[in-house]
């Protein structure tokens, strides 16, 4: 038994009620949400289990060899949603899970399907969801390939790259490094945008988890993109304000503040809510799976990126505030120096008279 899983994972910038959706969803399509099977219920704890839409297989032809591809859809409660095709053969050993993937890794035959289900699946959520919208070119890529036996027959350096070639010892070395097992029976080996994982129990809760980091770091690369605009602005909004007089300045900064403190509050928000998307609290192995995919697909360099920008935001906005204070301060003495001037003249005008 083989299986290939080729994800397309697209962002939609909002958060959306998964409760409110699945009910009108199921009207048109066949849902469920999200469960693991091999785990204690308490082992892996979803806040908002995401909505999965399975739709009917379809059938195409790539080089002159039909294809059978089972279609799916997975809707997250923090705005992302995926496509997936589903290859399998029951007959299939290693050899044909290699040939295959190198078949269907050559130029990118599958995009024509994702881009005909992107639009299906955004046509559907489109009357359901307000606001909706998406980006077709901002995206996340991965592919699974699974297989029943642990016995590796081929090169796995060759399937995960998806060409064949003559690899020095440092590159293999970097694609198999982040390898994992629970038992000698089966092997995960995970690299940056495709996995193999090897067991003869259907691995359906691990490929769950790494779907899952995927789309943790899909968001991370939307909020980063989004505070890079935001920082944008704010830069633009602050040259614009210092070549104003003092006091439209003052209100300018004012004005520059409250978009920055509300902005940032819904961006931290969000990206709590991503970071919290799924823990894994007595699964050893999961919990194993699941970091070393984060590790990766490089998650911890984007949370350090969205960090250090919303630290710089935040900088801004201390500065602008003590900005406006300095200015508050100023137009407080000049207030007090014309009073006692006032004063002054008063008491000269009372004097002469």
């Amino acid at each position: 038994m083989i299986s290939i899983r080729f994800y397309r994972i697209y962002d939609t910038g909002m958060e959306i009620d998964l409760d409110l959706l699945e009910e009108k969803l199921a009207r048109t399509f066949s849902t469920t949400r999200t469960n693991f099977v091999r785990v204690k219920p308490k082992s892996i704890i979803l806040e908002n289990k995401p909505i999965l839409i399975k739709t009917d297989p379809i059938e195409t032809e790539i080089e002159g060899r039909r294809y059978k591809f089972g279609v799916s859809a997975r809707i997250y409660d923090i705005g992302a949603f995926s496509i997936c095709f589903i290859y399998e053969n029951s007959e299939g050993n290693y050899s044909d899970l290699e040939e295959t993937a190198l078949q269907l890794a050559t130029g990118d035959p599958l995009s024509n399907l994702f881009s005909d289900y992107v639009n299906l699946i955004g046509s559907s959520l489109k009357p359901l969801i307000k606001d909706f919208s998406y980006d077709t070119e901002f995206y996340e890529d991965y592919t699974i390939y699974a297989t029943d036996t642990a016995e590796i027959t081929g090169d796995p350096v060759i399937l995960l790259m998806g060409e064949r070639a003559d690899y020095s010892a440092q590159m293999r070395d970097e694609v198999t490094k982040n390898t994992q097992s629970y038992t000698k029976d089966d092997l995960a080996i995970l690299s940056w945008d495709s996995a193999l994982l090897c067991s003869p129990e259907n691995p359906q809760d691990l490929i769950d988890l790494i779907e899952f980091a995927n789309v943790q770091v899909l968001e991370l690369r939307y909020y980063d993109m989004e505070l890079n605009r935001q920082m944008e602005k704010m830069y633009d909004n602050i040259n614009h304000a210092d070549r104003l007089p003092n006091f439209l300045r003052t209100r300018k900064y004012h004005s520059i503040m409250s978009e920055l403190m509300e902005r940032n509050a819904e961006i931290s928000e969000v990206i709590e809510k991503v970071r919290n998307l799924i823990k894994i609290t007595e699964n050893v192995y999961y919990a194993q799976i699941y970091e070393t995919t984060l590790k990766v697909v490089r998650c911890s360099q984007w949370t350090e990126s969205v960090s250090r920008k919303t630290e710089i935001i935040q900088d801004n906005y201390s500065m602008l505030s003590d900005e406006v204070r300095i200015q508050h301060s100023n137009f407080l003495e000049w207030i007090v120096i014309i009073l006692i001037a006032m004063e002054l003249v008063l008491g000269v005008w009372h004097y002469l008279l």
